[in-house]
């Protein structure tokens, strides 16, 4: 993984790959201390299965040098081909939606066993552009962990926003991290709001270790009624050997008549194709090699504008330390940044104070979960450029 630095007042600010397929030297497996396996069984050797791991805190020997903010934007923003165009310039509300398929697809983006990326603080931000997409990111929530994110493309007029809460409990021999919030595409264009929800991410630690993403997505279009459901499956059997990986099974029909029009298989790490229920006809829908592979680490255009909360500010002593492989230092650093939360916290505490994010209304219910509304309709051009 290539790692650009910059000087900010005495700091670096670190600006890494972005996940994806390619298998490089300098790939995120390089972060990792040794003993991997022994060190992550040492870890949960006194947590009971099923036990709930949202306040699980991971040493800086299992971080990759990034926060979530940063793999969730990655996942929106990271393409090596314009898919939201694509979405938007489709001629049929058909077109249309299958091209919103692939692009769902392609914010499934690989995982490796054994590290995570940083838990983001209470109102961590994250900002990048490319092209005419701007992205940013806030969290919303530490316990529980909340994400809210707000898209915008004022040429293609596409809005995007999510809201993300991943739940991770651990089963004894692996762990599952349900993610939970909705997804929401509009083309404003013409007039379409499409929704949809997450896969979960699922890491197998015995007999054989692993990661994937399983779970069912389903994606709709409020305004014309087309549904597409997607089963990711790992295919790994009971003892995690043999089957086919990263596999995704579905189809696309009318919610009306609940009739089939394509079938869906593939992989999502490789290619996913629709059979076409009347003719027979197969077509490819989505290429991982053509979309999240040659991804390029962002560049800094405006050293100035980056806001304190950005997450490469923020975690830029951590980031620093995990790719020198000094982990004294490592800890430390995250130390550093642990407490200022805690002290922020008691600040609060002693004012009566409540936190307040800076770029969403954020509200709860049992109903409907984390609602979190951008405060703005509009993205602002980030100083951070994806390439």
């Amino acid at each position: 993984m290539v790692v650009v630095q910059i000087n900010k007042e005495e700091k670096k600010i670190m600006l890494t790959k972005p996940l994806q397929l390619a298998k490089e030297s300098d790939s995120e497996e390089s972060y990792r201390a040794p003993n991997l396996l022994q060190r992550l069984l040492s870890l949960f050797k006194n947590v009971r299965p099923g036990s709930d791991l949202t306040r699980f805190q991971l040493p800086p020997q299992f971080n990759l040098p990034k926060s979530q903010l940063q793999c969730y934007g990655e996942s929106v923003y990271c393409t090596a081909s314009d898919l939201l165009s694509i979405c938007n310039k489709g001629q049929s509300p058909l077109d249309r939606f299958i091209s919103v398929v692939a692009w769902s697809i392609s914010t499934t983006r690989p995982i490796s066993f054994g590290v995570a990326p940083y838990n983001p603080i209470l109102g961590e931000t994250h900002h990048v552009s490319k092209g005419n997409l701007n992205v940013l990111l806030e969290q919303v929530s530490h316990h529980p962990p909340v994400t809210a994110l707000h898209a915008t493309d004022k040429k293609e007029n596409i809005e995007i926003t999510w809201s993300q809460q991943p739940v991770p409990k651990f089963y004894g021999t692996s762990v599952e991290a349900q993610v939970r919030g909705k997804r929401q595409l509009k083309l404003l264009d013409h007039g379409e709001t499409y929704e949809m929800n997450s896969p979960n991410l699922f890491f197998r630690i015995l007999p054989v270790p692993g990661a994937d993403w399983v779970g069912t997505v389903d994606i709709r279009c409020i305004e014309t009624g087309l549904v597409a459901e997607l089963s990711y499956k790992s295919g790994h059997s009971f003892l995690g050997l043999g089957g086919s990986h990263k596999v995704i099974k579905g189809k696309i029909f009318d919610s009306s008549s609940l009739k089939v029009i394509y079938e869906l298989d593939g992989h999502w790490d490789r290619t996913v194709k629709m059979k076409d229920r009347e003719n027979g006809k197969v077509a490819v829908i989505y290429d991982a090699t053509e979309v999240i592979t040659r991804l390029q680490a962002p560049i800094l255009k405006d050293e100035k504008s980056v806001w304190p909360t950005e997450s490469v500010h923020v975690w830029s002593g951590l980031s620093q330390a995990i790719v020198s492989k000094d982990w004294e230092k490592a800890r430390e650093a995250k130390q550093v940044v642990e407490e200022r939360q805690r002290e922020l916290m008691r600040e609060r505490d002693s004012k009566g104070e409540n936190w307040i994010p800076k770029h969403f209304v954020v509200s709860y219910s049992k109903e409907v979960g984390w609602d979190c509304t951008p405060i703005h309709n509009y993205v602002s051009a980030a100083p951070i450029i994806a390439l």
